[in-house]
């Protein structure tokens, strides 16, 4: 009887182990339940139409950019993770609403370049609506390329299911290739955690203004919510992939969610809307009192939308995110960079900086410049 009983027993811990292995092959080393991505992942782009249409033969004198923070149409919805409600899962009308609104600002502006960061493609929260595709087709850009950031078959979490969010490009002009640059997870966090939670990362295009002339685009949105120095390290690959571009000759863009301050910055902690404190320690807003150094190399060598002179006049003037539904923008988290310069920078708070309200469409506000291709041209 004794002998029966152990061997069961040593069954029942093989079974055990056997399940553990299995489920442990599964969500490290498969794609059942994490679609994990090499360091360097090429991508397809997509447009409206097949690419049939001639270049001109010179390339623009000048181009309209704009950056933003979209949170995957989500508009101001209270959602769990703010700390201002406990939303999960948006309807479909609500969806097309908000990016109804959202494309709208886009269409206000026109630009002939966007970077958007959290785009939602299928996603359970966001009514399983390729946000990537109706965007481009509401707008009047012709090519995009997407790059994931999110990409859970099951999120566990209050049944989020299925996610997949990130970066997308969109452009007037053909995007020819494009690739996912893999950026360095958050240390602190479990391993268990680090799976089921973002995969920052560089959506890194190539686009072609004319025949001969290319130009290079970079959109990224690096790390929220940390505690160590995994933003610095997402920074420093960053600086390094555009410095590499400049050296050799390239004519780059750059731009996205840093949620990162400008050096120099007066307020750099204990913002209004950290609704988190106390209540969940993943979602409390960031002590950025350490971090006042990492972009002085971007802005020491290259033109920003935003220069750092104009900032320090009023910084309330440039202020381009706040998770706070009733409250107003308290924080620069969004860039654009350039090795061209670039003109008319503005954070577009509201009707009087950039012709509509903005603050119900996102919790982040829209940022552009005109990027200066002709030499010859110079800033008004």
């Amino acid at each position: 009887m004794k002998h029966r009983a152990k061997k069961y027993l040593l069954y029942s811990l093989g079974s055990i182990v056997l399940i553990v292995v299995f489920l442990f092959i599964l969500l490290f080393y498969s794609d059942w339940i994490v679609v994990h991505y090499p360091d360097v992942y090429p991508l397809v782009p997509f447009s409206k139409t097949k690419f049939d249409e001639k270049l001109p033969s010179n390339p623009p004198d000048s181009l309209k950019v704009m950056t933003y923070n979209i949170k995957f149409g989500g508009g101001r919805i209270n959602f769990f993770w703010d700390c201002y409600g406990d939303r999960v899962i948006m309807t479909k009308e609500e969806v097309i609403n908000n990016l109804t609104n959202l494309t709208r600002k886009i269409n206000y502006y026109d630009p002939d370049i966007l970077f958007l960061q959290e785009v939602d493609r299928f996603s359970k929260r966001s009514a399983y609506i390729d946000e990537a595709r109706w965007i481009l087709e509401s707008t009047n850009l012709k090519y995009g390329v997407y790059a994931s950031q999110w990409h859970v078959i099951y999120v566990p979490v209050k049944s989020m299911g299925k996610m997949n969010s990130g970066n997308l490009i969109l452009s007037k002009y053909p995007i020819v290739s494009a690739v996912r640059i893999k950026l360095p997870l958050i240390s602190t966090q479990d391993p268990i955690t680090q799976q089921f939670y973002l995969r920052r990362n560089i959506l890194y295009a190539k686009v072609l203004l004319t025949e001969k002339d290319t130009l290079h685009l970079i959109n990224t949105h690096l790390s929220a919510y940390t505690t160590d120095d995994t933003r610095l390290k997402q920074l420093k690959i960053l600086y390094n992939l555009v410095d590499s571009l400049d050296r050799n000759g390239h004519k780059f863009i750059a731009g996205g969610d840093f949620n990162t301050l400008p050096p120099g910055t007066q307020k750099t902690k204990n913002f209004d809307d950290s609704a988190c404190k106390n209540k969940d320690d993943d979602f409390v807003m960031d002590d950025y009192s350490k971090e006042l150094d990492w972009l002085k190399p971007f802005y020491k060598k290259w033109h920003f939308a935003i220069s750092l002179k104009d900032y320090h006049k009023n910084e309330k003037e440039f202020y381009s995110s706040s998770v706070n539904p009733n409250g107003f923008w308290n924080k620069k988290l969004d860039y654009i960079f350039s090795n061209m310069p670039l003109c008319n920078g503005m954070v577009h708070q509201d009707s009087t900086k950039g012709g509509m309200d903005t603050y119900q469409l996102s919790d982040h506000a829209p940022v552009s410049a005109t990027v200066i291709l002709n030499d010859t041209l110079k800033c008004n």
